[in-house]
């Protein structure tokens, strides 16, 4: 795990070396242990690739980037891990390669030389890595199939610079860098953030998950973006469920091993929720010997509060126990730091709960930690993807069985049909109909909390509606489409995106088993009763492939209280600073500070229902101020 940056411009210029220096320093966190650069030169202009290591994997300097291949044509940057190395660098011995590390960078150095971008699809990993290639003058950008690792760029003017997080391409881009008010009233109004390109700078993007770069950087005038991983969800696995069941079980802990090599020591995150728990039991069936250290939020004498769960875990597997208990004056001192930490506004406070899990585990010595984010995504998690189920039902004439899944479904704890009937019946609504439709339900596209002539004078473009229905899904495959969209960009991107920075903060690289590319394929080809069952079950078919792993009383559980911090709690404790927050918020042109001060008053004195608008405006108020300023 790693940093990485670029810059390239047609125009040399004397003050770009230092002002790349002090970029690099914003990704020391990312790469304590070691850092480089490199200066290179094309026919129009010239570039820097830098880089800074955690070392993981070969802890000696060979494993030093930038890393120039023995030809001198390719010098790989790369930010990651690269699981299947071993048996990726058996192959490359065999067709003429010979290597002089033990490090996964300089095989996937190897496997570019050897096969370039088709090398993509045998690696096994997270990644984000750029090569520049000297005889063509290119440089090739990728990213992993899911987005596990970042990777941001601005291209404009003659110049691109790439790199692993946002503060560092601020550092470079200077001046011209401005707040991109459409992403920010998305995030404010819906709560809608990392689901695109676009981040909430203007001119500043991020390579979207399974996607290839080539910039042709003899003209800068050829940047081409491709879609190099996007599975298939038709339903083409005859399995039956119990077969299935084993064949995922055989998947999910053979990952579970690759994703234990490692020269430092190893930990994991456990929240007590299904996910969790099955990575650390499966990390003790598969190495019955090692110590194993799990890092856990607790909550006690809340409604989120799962120390009962993750005990049951750690007296299963005989885990060492290390346990964060938070107050609101912990949140009050590090919510700066957390939110430049993230570099873009987020969605809850339970991101701080996360943060410090990270920090006690560098504390404790452990470097690398197992996570269970990808999990809901792959699995038709959180509630069950109840509407898009229905509609495939609907789709294929099973009206009785529509009927029957919404009623079974309805029974567990938490859910409610009449948000599933509604959806049901929004993408009827015409169009132009949307904002009255809205309006009669209380949601106004435009709410009197923002400033209405600074949406009209910015061309913001009110946000009406966002359950389009997608016209190429197969007939009764619509949780597989959501399933789909949520791995490729639009819904895991976020989490990821908490999680790696999170981790990062502290120099701890956050490893996610869940997420390999065979492990989704597969799960994607099979019916969608075996991910939901027909009795409202949600991971059906895991929870079946995790018997006799995982306990029962963690297997069985009917309730989902996810990684969620007292927020209510937290904000009410932490009032003064937060009035002080929206003191100063009176600069932000897209608020309209006094309505949202009356808000989020009445949200913390239980006049209205408390939801997660009180912090986004917060969180927005804070990182405007702050983004602005330039971290």
């Amino acid at each position: 795990m790693c940093g990485i940056l670029g810059y390239f411009a047609l125009r040399p210029s004397s003050e770009r070396f230092q002002l790349f220096q002090n970029a690099l320093k914003k990704l020391f966190h990312r790469g304590p242990d070691d850092h480089g650069f490199e200066r290179v030169q094309t026919t129009f202009g010239e570039g820097y690739l830098g880089h800074t290591r955690l070392s993981i994997i070969d802890l000696s300097n060979s494993g030093h980037q930038p890393m120039v291949s023995s030809c001198g044509r390719y010098t790989l940057i790369f930010n990651g891990e690269i699981y299947n190395y071993r048996e990726l660098r058996a192959k490359l011995v065999q067709i003429g390669f010979e290597f002089t590390s033990n490090s996964d960078t300089e095989v996937l150095l190897a496997a570019w030389m050897a096969w370039r971008e088709r090398c993509l699809e045998r690696l096994t990993g997270m990644f984000a890595f750029a090569v520049f290639d000297r005889v063509e003058e290119t440089l090739h950008c990728a990213r992993d199939p899911f987005g596990i690792k970042p990777f941001f760029y601005y291209a404009d003017q003659g110049k691109i610079c790439f790199g692993s997080e946002i503060p560092a391409l601020v550092e470079l881009i200077g001046n011209d860098i401005k707040p991109n008010f459409q992403k920010s009233y998305e995030y404010l109004v819906s709560g809608r953030y990392d689901d695109s390109e676009d981040t909430f700078f203007e001119g500043v993007h991020q390579l979207l998950p399974g996607c290839l770069m080539q910039v042709n950087l003899s003209s800068f005038n050829s940047l081409n973006i491709s879609q190099w991983w996007y599975p298939s969800i038709e339903e083409s696995c005859s399995m039956s469920f119990a077969d299935a069941a084993q064949h995922l079980r055989i998947l999910f802990l053979d990952n579970i091993r690759l994703h234990l090599r490692s020269d430092v020591p190893i930990g994991a995150a456990l929240s007590g929720g299904l996910d969790s728990s099955a990575i650390v039991c499966a990390m003790r069936h598969v190495e019955p010997d090692i110590p194993i250290h799990t890092f856990s939020f607790v909550a006690r004498g809340t409604s989120v509060d799962e120390e009962k769960w993750v005990d049951i875990v750690n007296q299963h597997v005989g885990a060492v126990s290390h346990k964060v208990l938070l107050n609101p004056e912990d949140w009050i001192s590090d919510l700066d730091d957390m939110i430049r930490v993230q570099g873009e506004p987020f969605g809850s406070t339970s991101i701080y709960a996360q943060y410090r899990v990270y920090k006690l585990a560098k504390e404790k010595g452990v470097t690398v930690t197992l996570d269970g984010q990808g999990a809901d995504e792959l699995l038709a998690g959180y509630n069950g993807y109840p509407f898009q189920r229905v509609r495939s039902f609907l789709e294929t004439n099973r009206y009785l069985d529509a009927i029957r899944f919404l009623c079974q479904w309805s029974r567990w704890p938490g859910r409610s049909t009449s948000n599933v009937v509604k959806q049901l019946i929004s993408p009827l609504v015409p169009r132009g109909f949307r904002g009255v439709a809205l309006r009669s339900v209380g949601r106004e596209p435009v709410p009197t909390w923002l400033n209405g002539e600074f949406v009209k004078k910015a061309e913001i473009r009110p946000f009406l509606y966002k359950n389009e229905l997608s016209s190429d899904i197969p007939r009764g495959r619509h949780v597989m489409h959501m399933l789909r969209e949520s791995l490729t960009g639009k819904g895991l991107n976020a989490l990821l995106r908490h999680g790696d920075r999170n981790s990062m903060k502290w120099s701890v690289e956050s490893r996610v088993p869940f997420l390999a590319g065979n492990v989704a394929e597969f799960l994607l080809s099979l019916p969608e009763s075996y991910l939901i069952s027909n009795g409202g079950e949600t991971k059906h078919i895991f929870r079946a492939a995790m018997r006799g792993i995982v306990p029962d009383s963690i297997l069985d559980r009917r309730d989902k209280i996810g990684f969620q911090s007292p927020e209510r709690d937290w904000l009410t404790a932490a009032r003064p600073h937060i009035e002080k927050i929206l003191d100063e918020a009176e600069d932000v042109p897209l608020l309209n500070v006094t309505a949202c001060r009356d808000i989020v008053a009445r949200m913390l004195n239980g006049q209205m229902d408390f939801s997660s608008l009180a912090w986004r405006i917060i969180n927005y108020s804070r990182w405007y101020r702050l983004a602005t300023s330039g971290f």
